[in-house]
């Protein structure tokens, strides 16, 4: 009755606030019970320092484990542009099942650091190579570390994508340096998603495969990766080489690389998946000299029907790699491992990313509610204005289909040109490019027509205005679109090279919305009485002052709860690739050069969603939420569809861009639900645009790779 009578008196943010609060607490919760496979493993953060620079990570210690009790430990990294955190299926299976697991972030990645400057074009040879190898060197001299009578110690060493190079190259630098120490430090691998191709930086296949000897070495390929596990141009046919793109079906054993691995020749038959084949490694050589002879060790390859991300998220490659180790372990486990042979299809580290994604959603309700809060306190009612009427000029059917022709063109052009837009492509470009000069030419125009028929009434100078006004607009986006290279260049200043990219695309993609929503104001919708005061565009600077305070301190008492939940649970709020994580100095020092480009997109993005929605007599918030997430997520459609239906994607070539989809895609959906509800709440367009610039440049900052040390 008491907590009724409490409800009763909040008001509806307050009540939000509840409701994000209990959220976020209770996926916190969940989430940390299942990370830890309900207490039974305690698992730290830990940094060390190696001989080129930092890393971090997250190590899952099982009850029991120790000096007393050491365990075979495994060390599983992540790919380019992810963090330790994309570790969790594995890392929570076979911690689960008694093994000692460190989840690594690689140099430059999540908080690790490289030490050293890079040179320009150098920052993709710095994380992968050595990564693996500094981390199973400083695991090896854990106390808790198993090793034989002889110091060859029991590690694995695995990872995704990059992480999988980096694991193939720690096990050829350990076989170098086991051949003068005496001992290994790695006992196995396995690579996910990942082949030879860039590890031949530092050697051929065939020495690789030497170098892995009497391991246990396994591969998980998966059909619709993206990048890797291509044929040889040899291997290909004719119809096979028009293809200009690795975004296609794959079978790995069949192709002369899987077949090496598994020790076939050319001419045998295709490789099987999932069986284990006993090979001969071949003699390893350096500079022609032989350094040991070959060794008989077992090869595995793995083809789960996944494309390159879903490897994170998949209960089948989890399987396999609980498979893998617990046939490369099997003989040498602790006797204290009680579920070790748990079988691979028992699994809860779904759970956790389920409880994960439930403390999201309680993140961003929490936001949302303390934004609406905070503009009721003093000085931060200065935000609020009085809510404009909708803008106008829907009144007939020929007025409603030039209004769905405008919000589809807002919402599909930046999806239709992603490619050439995110590639800085003057070719894929070049009739958005003319496309821009020709409207811009006609609405001028139709602009300086309509005053030669003189139908509206307007003076000379305000025709002119509207004109210079359509010319600004669409000089601005030809400039961005023609000038392209002079704009977002990887340096020590922009030093993310994905977030280069996405800036560069939010510029455009805000820049064309905004020249179609002046052209259609001033063309269409001023001429039916919709007046500017609609899009919500208030220049009071106190107002924009309390907007942008408001934001601020919605979004560090939003990252407040998030370190709490972490500090107490050990979890942050993420699903999949889209993550909330917390971050360091450096991290925050990034995000605000991006600022400006990402405030320019969401500042335009405000102004077009509520122009384009609040006319609407109901579903608004859904219709914004498919015009602004609704194109690039038909892209997603087309793209992987056409891949899983016909085995070649609908842009072959369009390989790591396509997966910065699936994180942005759900930001715009969650960007526009905020740009409607903050618009109602104070009748412009600034604090929505605040809060999404910040907040959203800040998550994206956070959670990609950074060249710390990236020199001009």
């Amino acid at each position: 009755m008491i907590l009724k009578e409490f409800w009763a008196r909040l008001d509806k943010p307050c009540r939000m606030l509840v409701v994000g609060l209990l959220v976020v607490l209770i996926g916190s919760f969940l989430a940390g019970l299942f990370h830890t496979s309900f207490y039974s493993v305690k698992i730290s953060r830990i940094e060390f320092e190696t001989e080129r620079g930092t890393l971090t990570g997250l190590l899952y210690m099982p009850k029991g484990a120790g000096p007393d009790d050491p365990r075979p430990v495994i060390v599983t990294t992540h790919g380019y542009l992810n963090s330790k955190e994309m570790q969790d299926a594995p890392a929570i299976e076979m911690s689960r099942r008694g093994y000692i697991v460190l989840a690594l972030d690689m140099y430059d990645h999540g908080d690790s650091r490289w030490a050293n400057p890079i040179p320009p074009g150098g920052h993709f040879g710095t994380f992968w190579i050595y990564s693996q190898l500094d981390a199973a060197n400083y695991m090896y001299d854990q106390p808790f570390t198993k090793k034989d009578a002889d110091g060859n110690a029991y590690i694995a060493v695995s990872g995704h994508s990059m992480g999988g190079f980096s694991s193939f190259i720690a096990m050829y630098f350990d076989e170098l340096a086991a051949l003068q120490k005496g001992y290994r430090t790695i006992y196995t691998g396995i690579s996910v998603g990942s082949d030879f191709s860039y590890a031949r930086a530092v050697a051929s296949q065939e020495q690789f495969q030497a170098a892995f000897g009497s391991r246990t070495v396994g591969m998980i390929a998966a059909h619709y990766d993206e990048f890797f596990f291509n044929k040889s141009d040899e291997e290909k046919t004719a119809q096979e080489k028009a293809i200009t793109g690795t975004v296609v079906f794959k079978d790995f054993p069949a192709t002369n690389s899987g077949k090496a691995f598994l020790g076939l020749a050319p001419s045998d038959p295709d490789g099987q998946a999932g069986q284990f084949y006993t090979v001969q490694s071949g003699d390893l050589v350096v500079d022609g000299q032989v350094l040991r002879g070959s060794e008989q060790g077992r090869r595995i390859i793995y083809t789960p029907r996944e494309i390159h991300p879903w490897n994170h998220f998949s209960k089948t490659t989890t399987a396999h790699l609980i498979e893998f180790y617990t046939e490369a372990f099997a003989g040498v486990t602790s006797p204290n491992q009680a579920r070790v042979n748990l079988s691979p299809n028992n699994q809860i580290w779904w759970l956790k990313e389920a409880f994960n994604l439930v403390a999201l959603i309680g993140f961003f309700i929490t936001v949302l509610a303390i934004a609406q809060i905070v503009i009721t306190l003093p000085f931060f009612k200065n935000a609020v204005v009085p809510v404009p009427e909708p803008v106008g000029g829907i009144k007939s059917d020929t007025a409603r289909r030039i209004y769905w022709l405008i919000a589809i063109a807002v919402t599909l052009l930046p999806a239709i040109y992603f490619p050439g837009l995110i590639n800085k492509n003057p070719d894929a470009m070049r009739s958005l490019i003319w496309g821009t000069y020709i409207i811009t030419a006609l609405a001028i125009v139709w602009v300086v027509s309509a005053f030669a028929r003189q139908n509206e009434g307007d003076a000379p100078a305000v025709i002119v205005r509207k004109a210079v006004v359509i010319l600004i607009f669409g000089a601005a986006l030809a400039i961005w679109l023609v000038r392209a290279q002079s704009f977002l260049n990887l340096g020590s200043y922009f030093n993310q090279p994905t977030t280069n990219q996405i800036a560069y695309w939010g510029v455009a993609s805000g820049l064309i919305a905004a020249l179609v929503n002046v052209i259609a104001y001033y063309v269409d919708r001023q001429i039916k009485g919709a007046e500017f005061a609609s899009y919500g565009i208030v220049m009071k600077p106190m107002v924009i002052v309390a907007s942008l305070a408001a934001a601020v301190v919605s979004i560090i008492l939003g990252y407040i709860v998030l370190w709490l939940m972490q500090w107490i649970f050990g979890v942050d709020f993420r699903i999949w690739t889209l993550a909330v994580r917390t971050f360091k100095v450096e991290h925050f020092r990034t995000a605000m050069r991006y600022l400006p480009y990402f405030f320019v997109f969401y500042a335009i993005n405000t102004i077009a969603v509520n122009a384009n929605t609040r006319g609407l007599k109901r579903g608004s918030c859904l219709t914004a939420v498919l015009l602004n997430a609704g194109g690039l997520a038909l892209w997603l459609l087309y793209q992987y569809g056409r891949l899983f239906a016909v085995g070649v994607a609908a842009y072959p070539d369009q390989t790591l861009n396509g997966i910065l989809l699936f994180a942005l895609t759900p930001i715009l959906a969650i960007a526009a639900v905020y740009a409607r509800k903050l618009f109602d709440k104070t009748g412009n367009i600034w604090l929505a645009a605040f809060l999404n610039s910040i907040l959203f440049t800040m998550i994206t900052a956070a959670n990609t790779a950074m060249f710390w040390n990236l020199m001009s």
